[in-house]
């Protein structure tokens, strides 16, 4: 029987459920996903989680905030001047961006301040986790075409052309 390891193509499903910071979950629809183990990269957790597993195993796992979409970094809140800011733009609980001398700035209004804004420069789905409930459709060899063009791929998203 086939087992999950470095160059298998592996094709599962997965129902997977965010943890938001206020304690809510958000379950999504199931999915199904194929992708080249060891070559097309996957969160570490659920790489461990799928390494030596066979078709029809079952697995649940939480994969933590850190490794998907990054902790909340409290220092990342600051109370920064309204002034250069675009007033029209500036809302509590929604995103502002604006470029500003070729650079992209954006946050989360937090709070309205008289002269001040107290902005979260985090990312918008920092300190999310997520959980997923997967099992294990199809193990096999890959080919090495299908190796060949994953690391392409990867290759050209890592230099941001994919």
């Amino acid at each position: 029987m086939e087992r999950i390891q470095t160059d298998k193509k592996v094709t599962l499903k997965y129902t997977m459920r965010t943890h938001l910071a206020d304690g809510t979950t958000k379950e999504q629809p199931e999915e199904q996903m194929t992708f080249i183990f060891g070559v097309e990269r996957q969160a570490p957790t659920l790489e461990k989680a799928l390494e030596e597993r066979t078709a029809g195993d079952k697995i649940h796992i939480t994969i933590p905030s850190s490794e998907i979409y990054g902790e909340h970094d409290a220092s990342l809140i600051r109370e920064i001047p309204q002034k250069g800011l675009i007033k029209q733009r500036i809302k509590e609980g929604q995103y502002y961006r604006q470029m500003k001398m070729g650079s992209l700035i954006s946050f989360r209004v937090l709070e309205v301040r008289p002269t001040t804004v107290l902005a979260d420069f985090n990312k918008p789905l920092a300190g999310i986790s997520v959980s997923l409930d997967v099992e294990i459709l199809a193990i096999r060899e890959a080919t090495k075409n299908e190796i060949d063009s994953a690391i392409d791929a990867h290759v050209k998203r890592s230099i941001g052309c994919g």
